[in-house]
């Protein structure tokens, strides 16, 4: 690897942490309600969804800061099924996460192989 892919993945690596910092920090000052569903969300992305990546949870706390500008009821935000609306959240994120695009390579490659299948 050369210096330069070196470097920019590093600055990469350190900006992305200095992003999930000012993340937690924003979640952190949200009022508490709002704060306590932000933690459920991300847990939940991290141990059963996507992970995800730091613009998508910087995207949430946009979401739940305006929310709670606003005094809008958490309800009002997520609806009645919390799972549906953080999973049709993050499926907006998800366009380069690594799992589509294994389903991706997993598809062309079943289709050519039903290409190359001759009947035999």
């Amino acid at each position: 690897m050369d210096i330069s892919k070196f470097t920019a993945k590093v600055i990469g690596d350190l900006g992305d942490k200095r992003r999930w910092r000012q993340y937690k920090e924003r979640a952190r000052r949200l009022p508490v309600n709002y704060r306590t569903a932000i933690d459920a969300f991300e847990r939940y992305l991290m141990v059963y969804g996507p992970g995800g990546s730091v613009a998508m949870f910087e995207d949430l706390a946009d979401l739940f800061e305006q929310s709670a500008a606003d005094r809008t009821p958490i309800r009002e935000v997520v609806g009645d099924d919390p799972v549906e609306f953080i999973e049709t959240f993050a499926r907006n994120y998800q366009e380069d996460a690594w799992v589509n695009r294994e389903r991706k390579r997993l598809v062309d490659a079943i289709e050519r192989a039903m290409g190359d299948d001759t009947g035999s």
